[in-house]
């Protein structure tokens, strides 16, 4: 009998977890990874800020409740076997005035639910104790959060699948999908590959290529470019671990937060504003096409509508040092507009409803023979490893999207 072939397109981190995933648990599947670059890990993967999250944001029963704590769990152990980073400096989620103590204790409750490892509040002075140089109120203190390298990770994941007869087609950017009899071709301008199965983890192209292959409009793709500072070497001491503020629930965005790196940078970030192209890392990458696609979905306008005070706040920091870090040093005071300089910044790819709701949880669609991961932000990376678990259970009928 003839071996099912199953494609892949998106070789970031989640594409490439699942095809691994796949062939662990069908020796010797033919498995395609199908990816545009000529490279894995070139976007939301290779722009990632390393962090391991523990569960704390999520609402329970969620998917990303559900994936986070054994995705960690599970990355963590393939970092020991493969001898890759992954650093367990702790987290401080942390309270500066009232208002944020009470959404702090609202998050305890919350984080409760989904059974954070370690997680425990503290008063100031105890959140002194564990960042000396930070100032708050309050905190909750993750001990088990966690940084490593995902592109590395990545890199590791497109070995695994090498190694038991997969194959990785780069420099493959799919414009087409056609039903041909029981199988699907996956077309790149004049070439093809026919396979029996196709799970799209196209990231910030992930609605395009869904609805190559059928799926609804909704979501749809709004790109997010979050910037980075780096914090100067005289000062990146001052900050131990990961330092965040309490997030405001109304956005499926953390706040601007310091992170250190396993290479021992430190990074302040990301923002969240709208960029004008899906792959706009830069303020002045602009693509039309993009552009249009963004006005003309329903969504972005009564987004737009709900949120333009924070947008505009958003491009503030965005044009300014001395705005980006005025909301940062309220959490560490010492750190200071001429302590950073510009570093890099990542797309984000948020889906957006038709209403103009920004989609928080993992959003996974099946279409017969092809499942589209249609919404994977933050804590992907970190689930990556439980996310595809999930989705190969999908595909086996094992459980629901």
């Amino acid at each position: 009998m003839r071996e099912a072939v199953t494609g892949i397109v998106g070789a970031g981190i989640l594409g490439l977890a699942i095809g691994r995933e796949i062939t662990r648990r069908r020796p010797g599947s033919r498995v395609v990874v199908l990816e545009k670059e000529d490279r894995v890990a070139a976007h939301q993967t290779g722009h990632n800020s390393g962090v391991v999250h523990a569960g704390i944001y999520y609402p329970p029963g969620s998917l990303k409740a559900r994936l986070c704590g054994r995705g960690a769990g599970l990355l963590r152990e393939y970092c020991a076997e493969r001898a890759l980073p992954y650093d367990e400096c702790g987290k401080l989620v942390v309270a500066v005035t009232g208002e944020d103590v009470t959404r702090l204790d609202a998050l305890h409750a919350r984080a409760g639910k989904n059974a954070v490892p370690g997680l425990r509040r503290v008063g100031a002075a105890e959140l002194r104790e564990i960042e000396p140089h930070a100032a708050g109120l309050a905190a909750l203190h993750s001990p088990r959060t966690a940084i490593t390298d995902y592109p590395h990770i990545a890199e590791s994941f497109a070995a695994d699948i090498e190694a038991a007869g997969g194959e990785l087609r780069l420099s493959y950017p799919v414009t087409g999908v056609i039903r041909d009899g029981g199988r699907l071709r996956v077309v790149s301008g004049e070439r093809d590959v026919t396979v029996d199965r196709l799970i799209v983890c196209a990231g910030l192209h992930g609605d395009v290529v869904s609805g190559l292959a059928g799926d609804a409009a909704a979501p749809r793709i709004v790109p997010f470019r979050g910037e980075y500072l780096r914090v100067s070497a005289e000062k990146a001491s001052l900050v131990r671990g990961l330092i965040y503020p309490v997030p405001d629930p109304r956005y499926p965005f953390l706040g601007v937060h310091f992170t250190r790196r396993v290479c021992g940078a430190v990074e302040v970030g990301p923002n969240a504003v709208l960029a004008f192209a899906r792959e706009g890392y830069r303020r002045s990458d602009v693509r039309l096409a993009d552009l249009r696609g963004i006005a003309a979905w329903p969504g972005s306008w009564r987004m737009a509508r709900r949120h333009w005070r924070t947008g505009i706040a958003e491009l503030r920091g965005s044009v300014s040092k001395r705005a980006y870090m005025r909301a940062a040093r309220r959490y560490v005071p010492e750190i200071g507009p001429r302590d950073v300089v510009r570093a890099g910044a990542g797309v984000r790819a948020q889906a957006l409803d038709r209403d103009g709701a920004l989609v928080d949880d993992f959003r996974i669609h099946r279409l017969g023979p092809v499942t589209a991961v249609r919404n994977a932000p933050s804590p992907a990376a970190t689930s990556c490893l439980a996310i595809a678990e999930h989705v190969v259970d999908v595909i086996d009928g094992a459980t629901t999207p």
